[in-house]
């Protein structure tokens, strides 16, 4: 599939419907930097300005929610010095670039286990989903100390605090009380860098979700293959377990 964002309009009706949640496994940063002999930061390093390329791209097509997943619960294990690397980098990115973000209406949110993460970090995260709560745009969701199994974990023990009676126990129970309550479910996740795996990212909410997988590393990712990703998701059709359902919900206005 060889077309680039000349070939059709994002605010046009070219593009067709989109899915109205997107999340995406940003992987491969340390590998593209290994190639080409170079320390891992670099690759984190651009991995976050692809990151900020893809969220414009998004909420310039109209999808109501990009989640990313940026740090796991398992990256913790990762050395000491490129996890506290990550962490800085973290940092300048709350610092730096949200501040546009927040200007251009996007509203800001973290899932996982936020606590984990340094204070100056979670303090950043917090003014950055107060200053965000009132704007009307795009939904970014950052995967922060984040783990699936991890969250339904958290989301049980709620449940049970709660007192609430087995028998009165829902789907609907559950999801109110995930990290994600409030957000719908995923329609495509996307993971670069070859692996095809989820890799304990939003279990509960990927039921139904439908899945891109693509050997480009993601400092590679550019809004062009993100573009082809969502075009190769509009020509599948969902069935959730009955009727044929054709790909997204919702038109590019």
């Amino acid at each position: 599939m060889g077309f680039t964002t000349s070939a059709f309009s994002l605010k046009g009706g070219s593009l067709g419907r989109i899915p109205r949640h997107v999340a995406i496994i940003m992987d491969g940063n340390g590998r593209w930097a290994e190639m080409r002999g170079l320390p891992r930061i670099e690759g984190h390093k651009r991995g976050a300005e692809r990151a900020k390329e893809i969220i414009t791209a998004a909420s310039e097509s109209g999808i109501d929610a990009l989640t990313l997943y940026a740090f796991s619960l398992e990256n913790w294990q990762r050395p000491d010095d490129e996890v506290s690397v990550l962490m800085r980098l973290l940092e300048s990115y709350l610092r730096t670039r949200f501040n546009e973000l927040i200007k251009k209406g996007i509203v800001f949110k973290t899932i996982g286990d936020v606590w984990r993460l340094p204070e100056n970090i979670r303090m950043l995260v917090k003014d950055a989903e107060i200053r965000s709560s009132n704007n009307s745009g795009m939904k970014l969701v950052l995967a922060l100390s984040y783990s699936g199994r991890n969250e339904i974990l958290r989301a049980v023990r709620k449940i049970i605090e709660s007192g609430i009676k087995p028998e009165e126990l829902t789907e609907d129970v559950v999801e109110s009380n995930l990290d994600t309550a409030g957000l719908m479910p995923p329609d495509l996740i996307i993971r670069t860098s070859g692996e095809k795996r989820i890799s304990n990212f939003l279990l509960w909410q990927a039921a139904y979700s439908e899945f891109y997988f693509t050997e480009t590393l993601w400092p590679d990712f550019t809004k062009d293959e993100f573009f082809i990703a969502l075009r190769d998701y509009q020509l599948r059709e969902r069935r959730f377990g009955n009727i044929t359902v054709r790909s997204g919900t919702q038109d590019v206005s």
